[in-house]
């Protein structure tokens, strides 16, 4: 087995990456959203769906995916050593943007309506 050049970019896989900083529960769930392909990472402008959890992903690297019923977008700051506190795994990416997909946010829920169903 080779060692890593100094100047070497490190990387980490991408499952243990969403792990670590918290964007997921478990590692195996990341790694099952991953294996769906549910995933999208831009890396220097080139925007790819992603179906393999051991993927490297590098600082600088772009993530797209689902949480929930938001959609969110992050930058790969660095590369976590630990699953620490949540403040820690904060230092390592940064919320680009979300997007709430919620079909119900235009529903008044005022007493004098909640017989009307939203379509």
């Amino acid at each position: 087995m080779e060692a890593a050049s100094p100047d070497a970019e490190p990387s980490q896989r991408l499952d243990v990456w969403l792990f670590r900083t918290r964007l997921f529960k478990t590692r195996s769930l990341a790694a099952k959203t991953i294996a769906k392909g549910k995933l999208r990472l831009t890396r220097t402008g080139q925007t790819q769906r992603i179906s393999k959890p051991h993927y490297n992903v590098r600082a600088g690297d772009g993530l797209s995916f689902m949480r929930g019923q938001t959609m969110l977008s992050v930058s790969v700051s660095s590369m976590p050593e630990r699953r620490g506190p949540a403040s820690e795994a904060r230092a390592h990416y940064e919320l680009m943007e979300t997007a709430n997909t919620s079909q119900r946010q235009d529903v008044d829920k005022s007493p004098a309506n909640r017989h009307i169903r939203p379509s």
